[in-house]
């Protein structure tokens, strides 16, 4: 994160206390250099997966930052692909990334919680941006994201295995998620970014509840933890009613 492409600690410090958009807007130039930006791996895994239910004809990157996720639609769409963020520094980043040849790419800025679209897509990805929404917002995320799908449409997202209460990395995230709500406590505007707060049993019931059958695919390009339980998932949440 630290290397000369990527943020110093100083630009990091400013980006935390700004809001979320804000905070993104800063970061927008030097986000694809820091550990944010999903990996090149999962990306690979979510196109494998998306390729055996696939092709689709519209796609729509939810939160889509910088286009990573544009990418991913673009090998499985046929028609035109839609990335759509909150911030303007990210969008203009994405706006500016040379891509390959393939299905029309439009970029909209707007918040995922008011969707400027109706029924217009077969197929909603999403990486990494459920942090940035509390518990109580995801009956509305939800039900956003069911508005703009067509019938019988999908909504897909990578979801890795909570780490254990033995882990170093279960201790760094309750680590920072009690930093990020002592920040937001005493400080505004909100910087709202959890990792703790997206629990899979939680999701489920919600998208179910939003009209959406849920099933939960393993990424076998992760493997399997001790226990033979899979390391990463992926969600696939089809529009039914």
């Amino acid at each position: 994160m630290f290397s000369p492409e990527g943020p110093t600690l100083r630009e990091l410090a400013v980006q935390a206390l700004s809001s979320v958009e804000h905070g993104y807007d800063l970061l927008a130039p030097k986000f694809d250099h820091t550990p944010f930006r999903t990996s090149d791996a999962v990306l690979a895994a979510v196109v494998s997966a998306l390729r055996r239910t696939g092709p689709y004809d519209d796609g729509l990157d939810l939160c889509c930052g910088t286009g990573a996720g544009v990418d991913v639609l673009a090998t499985v769409c046929r028609r035109g692909v839609t990335g759509v963020d909150f911030s303007a520094g990210m969008l203009d980043v994405a706006r500016g990334s040379t891509r390959p040849a393939g299905p029309r790419v439009s970029w909209v800025r707007a918040d995922a919680r008011a969707l400027p679209f109706t029924a217009a897509f077969d197929l909603v990805v999403s990486f990494g941006a459920f942090g940035h929404f509390l518990p109580r917002e995801l009956p509305g995320l939800f039900a956003q994201v069911h508005r703009v799908l067509r019938p019988g449409g999908r909504f897909v997202f990578p979801v890795g295995a909570p780490p254990r209460p033995s882990s170093r990395a279960f201790w760094t995230l309750l680590g920072f998620d009690a930093v990020m709500r002592v920040r937001n406590a005493v400080w505004r505007p909100p910087f709202v970014m959890y990792y703790r707060a997206f629990r899979l049993g939680e999701v489920r019931r919600e998208l179910e509840r939003a009209g959406f059958r849920v099933d939960l695919r393993a990424l076998p390009e992760f493997g399997t933890r001790d226990d033979g339980s899979p390391r990463a998932r992926v969600v696939e949440a089809r529009r039914v009613s």
